[in-house]
Order: C-alpha cells, then sequence, then structure tokens
C-alpha cells in the first residue's frame, strides 16, 4: 500500500507504448475505489483498463488470437486480486515495491488495516490502510486499540460538552 505499484506499472505501460508496443491493463473489477474502467494512481494519474473478474476472462473478452499475436504488453494492477494463478503470463516480471512507515519512516513492508472490518478481502485507500515496518505492524494492534479508545473518550467529552452547551444557551 503507497509503495507505488500502480505509479510504476503506469510509468512502465507508457514506456513500452512510446517504443511502439502493443500494450493492454487489466485490473480486478472488485476494485473501484477510483474509476472501474481505468488503473488509478492516489495521486490521481488514470490509464484505461479491462476491470475483469478473473484473468482468463481477458483472453475470452480481447479473443484469443488477438491476444496471441497483436499484444507485446500486458499490465496486471493489484494482481493479488485475483488469487496466485501466474499461468497467464508467458513470463512474470515481479519486482517487491515498499513504502515508508506511517509512524516511522522506516521501510514499511506491511500494511495495517486501520478499522474494524474483518472481513477477509477488503478494497481501500488511506482511510482503510497504512503502511508500516514490521515494529509497528506487529504492535499496531495494540496503537489501533489505544487510539480507539482515546477518540472514543474525545467523543464522549465533546458530546457531554454540547448537552452542557444546550442546556446553557436555550433556543431563542
Amino acid at each position: 500500500m503507497f509503495s507505488g505499484k500502480t505509479t510504476t506499472l503506469l510509468r512502465r505501460i507508457l514506456s513500452e507504448r512510446e517504443t511502439g508496443k502493443k500494450v493492454a491493463v487489466i485490473k480486478s473489477d472488485k476494485d473501484d475505489r477510483y474509476c472501474a474502467e481505468s488503473i488509478v494512481t492516489h495521486d490521481g494519474e488514470k490509464f484505461p483498463c479491462w476491470a475483469l473478474p478473473d484473468l482468463s476472462s481477458f483472453k475470452e473478452r480481447f479473443g484469443f488470437d488477438a491476444y496471441r499475436n497483436r499484444l507485446d504488453v500486458i499490465g496486471i494492477d493489484e494482481a493479488q486480486f485475483f488469487g496466485t494463478s501466474t499461468s497467464f503470463a508467458a513470463k512474470p516480471l515481479m519486482r517487491r515495491l515498499a513504502s515508508r512507515c506511517e509512524v516511522c519512516g522506516k521501510r514499511a513492508s506491511f500494511t495495517l488495516r486501520k478499522t474494524e472490518e474483518r472481513a477477509t478481502e477488503l478494497i481501500g485507500g488511506a482511510e482503510v490502510y497504512m503502511p508500516v515496518c514490521r515494529s509497528h505492524y506487529v504492535s499496531g494492534q495494540g496503537v489501533l486499540e489505544t487510539a480507539r479508545a482515546v477518540l472514543d473518550a474525545s467523543s464522549q467529552r465533546n458530546a457531554t460538552h454540547d448537552v452542557a452547551a444546550i442546556s446553557l444557551y436555550p433556543p431563542v
């Protein structure tokens, strides 16, 4: 999360296209955070794509002959949403990217969910996730519980303050 994966993919796709290669980009149809028909970076850069339920449907929709003979590069954004199959590409190229921990600035190899949502698959951006280092990932649940307790206490104090303000200043 926030390591520049989509930005890197977009740069690579644009570079390949500038050299005359025929490109296509795919993303999961589950990822509708910014735009259904484009990959979008957190900075708002867009590139048109095919939003698909699974990788095998690309060959079906694009056509096997076209897939085999008219494309040089196929970029896949957020490939983890398609499962673990690598049979789609002839020779997959993968590079691990990392962000910086939002707490201490060290290399972030983990993503910490900031919400109480417990669904196995939860698609979201900065409102749901934050990049963290190993240390803050391990201690993260404790930090989140403490932060939630502080926010709850603060909102209760504000609610009490609002009630007092209402009783002091009745409507005119």
